[in-house]
């Protein structure tokens, strides 16, 4: 098997303005809903990485008409939250876990039976936090003896909403219960530990659906409503912003303008921590884009200082971790995180991967059962295994900009997950790095 590797060379800059692609989660979320309207939903701004080409070659296979994507054009022809047909085979969701949690719920409800699987790194995450409550709500569905996909969804069964409070922040098991709540008899209501990510939320209401928000940590949705097809501006996504604000934080002479990214406040933490830590980040012309907020970022390179990192906002940056942790590597003092058991149970175990490739680059690094210290210092060359995380990569990548010497970093793959064209694009901004392939 060919494996992809970013060789990167230490050293430079990152300067201009650069657009990263669109939001993944929104992604995720349009064409899910598109799928489930009454009507004909526009989509533009969509990533067309790896993730989201899953989901959306998932509603083909049951029967949606989707037109593109093209240049991040979409067009879903909805069919109603009850015209989805069985697929022929079983829907394969990749690497991703939004696509195969979400659709857990969605599919729960359905009335033929459906098996989710996906990659190898995919079947080993956990699933029983959606299979669980979903059984609460009356679905059936058939997991391995670990709770890992694939998962076997039985179709016909008798859906009842469920007052839930979550055991652990996760907007993926949040939206999972939202949509099996479309399809349940009575009342679905969720309630998290702390805020997560809205984008749900925000969606239905986007596309019609009445849903009852009861403060910031508490959602319901009655079943039997429905969905009309609408226009969503799918907005760049934060969470590939938050390579490039770390970049340009941490190399001298940066100074880096982020166009249209998105700025819902249950994502903004990477943005908040990272000015605790000392950054120079202006957030500039906010506005709203398909009822999410939007705004350009400038960030300029500035001393950074270790920090502990409060906990309240480790549900608001938990897939920007991987970029912080080298935001931390370069910042003067120790930086300690905990309460953030869920990066282990991500595309790899980030705490635990991240500890070790900063470890070869000679920070000390020290493992956490729920989050890491780490102290800042010099970071030396070497060689980094992703073990297949396009957040690791992307993260040591950008690691180069303070290196003494060149980065390489092995199974470079899956960055298409989620950012394709990063190679590409971070060239234009400063970064020097090549792919080769071995």
């Amino acid at each position: 098997m060919t494996d992809l590797v970013f060789i990167v060379k230490p050293g430079g800059a990152l300067c201009g303005h650069l657009r990263v692609p669109g939001d993944k989660s929104i992604s995720h979320r349009a064409i899910m809903f598109g799928a489930l309207a009454e009507g004909t939903t526009t989509i533009t701004g969509f990533l067309e990485g790896e993730d989201c080409l899953a989901t959306l070659r998932a509603f083909r296979a049951m029967g949606v008409r989707i037109d593109g994507p093209d240049h991040g054009r979409v067009i879903v022809q909805g069919v109603g939250l009850h015209g989805l047909h069985a697929s022929a085979e079983p829907l394969d969701m990749g690497n991703s876990g939004t696509s195969m949690r979400l659709m857990s719920g969605l599919l729960a409800g359905q009335s033929f039976h459906t098996v989710l699987t996906g990659d190898a790194s995919l079947t080993r995450r956990p699933m029983r936090r959606v299979t669980e409550p979903l059984a609460l709500m009356g679905a059936q569905i058939d997991a391995s003896e670990r709770g890992t996909a694939p998962l076997r969804i039985h179709g016909g069964q008798h859906l009842r909403g469920i007052d839930y409070a979550l055991p652990v922040a996760s907007a993926q098991v949040k939206s999972c219960l939202l949509l099996a709540g479309l399809y349940a008899e009575g009342m679905t209501r969720v309630t998290e530990p702390a805020p997560t990510r809205d984008h749900t939320e925000r969606m239905l209401e986007g596309f019609g659906y009445p849903l009852r928000r009861e403060g910031d940590r508490s959602v319901a949705v009655m079943g039997g409503g429905c969905l009309t097809g609408t226009a969503i501006d799918v907005p760049a996504d934060i969470s590939s912003a938050a390579f490039f604000l770390v970049g340009a934080s941490i190399a001298p002479g940066s100074d880096l303008l982020l166009e249209h990214v998105g700025v819902n406040p249950t994502r903004t933490g990477v943005i908040d921590i990272l000015q605790l830590m000392g950054a120079d980040i202006d957030i500039l012309n906010p506005r709203l884009a398909g009822g999410e907020p939007v705004a350009d970022l400038r960030v300029r390179s500035a001393p950074l200082r270790g920090i502990r990192i409060p906990e309240h906002l480790v549900p608001l940056a938990i897939d920007e971790f991987p970029a912080l942790f080298i935001a931390a590597a370069c910042a003067e003092g120790e930086t300690v995180l905990t309460g953030a058991a869920e990066l282990r149970v991500k595309e790899s175990d980030r705490i635990q991967v991240m500890a070790d490739g900063l470890s070869v680059l000679g920070i000390a690094a020290q493992p956490t059962p729920d989050g890491i210290v780490i102290q800042g210092g010099a970071l030396a060359g070497g060689t980094i295994d992703s073990h297949g995380d396009h957040r690791i990569a992307m993260s040591f990548a950008m690691a180069a900009l303070r290196a003494g010497g060149p980065i390489r970093i092995q199974d470079c793959a899956n960055v298409n997950t989620s950012f394709p064209g990063f190679v590409a694009l971070a060239r234009s901004g400063g970064l020097a790095v090549a792919e080769s392939t071995v």
